[in-house]
């Protein structure tokens, strides 16, 4: 037994603030480790050091909800509510009004018009064209849909986290059917994920099937954060309005 294990069954038997505080230090890489990836999404909007405050909200939370019996890794566990608690937090800043959110479900809609009828992807001019806004109207609000696309995590996990983890926690037989769907799923990503430029993909690549943070992407790409974070809103962007109700498969 490791004396990680050995910290967990003490506290286990006698939950004492000494031994909350053991934990709480040890698992706390993890909660920059979280804030460094979503900062890809906000970092034109809030500072890290402001995202890893909110995370630890979250892994006090997880701390003291964790259940081993469950069979998850308390990392895994611990994700879900450090990630959970920093959204929380960015829903409170009231960032995305309304009305961005119908610009944005509109510019999602005119971008799949538009690569339809073009047979290719639309340029930020013709987007803006067929809104009716001009390209700085049009390069803000894709700006701002990146923070839109994070916080619009209701979708599809909202706040029950032990939900977002059923899969990880039991192994139910899926039907066939189901496993067509999911196979087309991923089918449709793929295909999306390979219209974009090559910056895109490898932003999207290194991020959501790399799990690397905004900081590590800018070093291997040789850019500032701010342009990673351009690269990956425009890519968002794109992929919304090519996934329409998949979507959320960006964030699963």
């Amino acid at each position: 037994m490791t004396n990680l294990d050995k910290l967990w069954e003490a506290y286990g038997e006698n939950k004492t603030p000494a031994l909350k505080e053991k934990l709480i230090l040890h698992y706390a890489p993890l909660v920059k480790y979280v804030a460094g990836r979503l900062l890809i999404h906000i970092g034109q909007h809030v500072e890290y050091d402001d995202l890893v405050g909110y995370g630890i909200f979250g892994l006090i939370d997880a701390v003291d909800k964790f259940d081993p019996g469950k069979g998850v890794k308390f990392e895994t566990y611990a994700s879900f509510r450090i990630r959970g608690a920093i959204i929380d937090h960015i829903r409170r800043l009231d960032w995305v009004p309304r009305t961005l959110r119908q610009k944005n479900k509109q510019m999602e809609q005119v971008y799949a018009q538009l690569e339809e009828e073009l047979g290719r992807q639309p340029s930020e001019e013709e987007i803006a064209e067929r809104l009716n806004m001009s390209i700085e109207e049009t390069r803000d609000l894709i700006k701002k849909s990146s923070v839109l696309s994070l916080v619009s995590l209701d979708d599809f996990m909202e706040q029950n986290y032990e939900a977002a983890l059923t899969p990880l926690i039991t192994n139910r037989g899926d039907s066939p059917e189901e496993q067509a769907e999911r196979q087309e799923r991923k089918e449709m990503l793929a295909d999306a994920i390979n219209k974009l430029s090559e910056k895109e993909k490898l932003v999207i690549t290194l991020y959501y099937f790399e799990d690397l943070t905004l900081k590590e992407i800018s070093n291997i790409m040789k850019v500032s954060e701010s342009r990673v974070s351009q690269i990956h809103t425009k890519a968002i962007t794109k992929l919304q309005g090519k996934l329409g109700r998949y979507k959320g498969l960006l964030f699963a």
